[in-house]
């Protein structure tokens, strides 16, 4: 992908979103934002609120807990290498799975977690993930893993390597999404394949944080445009004719499903 590419994919996403979803009586629209703006965003977000609380408490008890420093800290360092295969994962086969909207119990959860995200990749509120949601999760990871390497200090140490990797990867997940090329070369290539992800092809470049655990796999495209555009790139396989077969998600939507964001022109890497 050319940075002209990254340039184009970043204007859609600034005709996209027209109505963010906000939190403390605002809205936010990625397109119209500084880097200023979404940190604004960023710190006053319930959930990385709670992230950053929790990371801080933890922290402290793990500190105050262990009697072996080493094997405290093996568990957060447990939990960072185990991070990226969590987050792939869970792209891959759980939120680009097609099984949840296929229920009505599980519909509404997909929704949330992944469709409206891939429906308007500008819109902020659907953006973070849902603490709800994600909390749980963490937990039902972060304590096992720790407590079997150093007992209730591993298992605190794990939570708070685990909310602060959490706190990263929305914030770098925002910035990849906000209308400003970031001056860093590395940071800049990420963007570009994640945009790639929203725009061109959603069965490529599944990592937000890094692309390692893609290349391991063969979900990498270092070269959007070598594949042809996906005609789900949008939707993730909800068009309107499995609405009309699973209409659950369509019904809480109150629309059917777009096959472009609002306002969007045609694909980042398919010129």
């Amino acid at each position: 992908m050319k940075l002209r590419d990254v340039e184009t994919g970043m204007a859609e996403e600034k005709g996209a979103g027209r109505m963010g979803t906000g939190w403390h009586g605002r809205t936010y629209d990625l397109g119209r934002m500084s880097a200023r703006d979404l940190v604004a965003a960023y710190v006053t977000y319930p959930a990385i609120q709670v992230y950053a609380a929790i990371a801080v408490i933890a922290g402290a008890a793990a500190a105050l807990w262990s009697v072996a420093p080493g094997r405290t800290m093996l568990a957060a360092l447990a939990i960072v290498l185990l991070y990226p295969f969590v987050e792939y994962g869970l792209h891959r086969f759980i939120l680009h799975g097609r099984f949840l909207y296929r229920s009505r119990w599980t519909a509404a959860l997909w929704k949330r977690i992944h469709f409206d995200h891939h429906q308007d990749p500008h819109d902020l509120g659907v953006l973070f993930g849902s603490l709800a949601n994600t909390l749980p999760l963490l937990l039902v990871i972060a304590l096992p893993v720790g407590f079997a390497i150093d007992g209730r200090a591993g298992a605190a140490a794990a939570l708070a390597s685990a909310t602060t990797l959490m706190c990263i990867y929305e914030l770098c997940h925002c910035m990849q999404h906000l209308n400003v090329k970031p001056k860093n070369r590395l940071l800049l290539r990420i963007k570009q394949l994640h945009l790639a992800h929203h725009f061109h092809d959603e069965n490529s470049n599944f990592g937000i944080t890094t692309f390692l655990v893609d290349k391991l796999a063969g979900s990498f495209e270092a070269e959007p445009r070598n594949r042809q555009r996906s005609p789900t790139v949008f939707n993730l396989g909800y068009d309107v004719e499995e609405a009309k077969r699973y209409p659950w998600v369509a019904e809480l939507t109150g629309s059917p499903p777009r096959d472009r964001p609002p306002g969007a022109r045609e694909g980042v890497a398919g010129r």
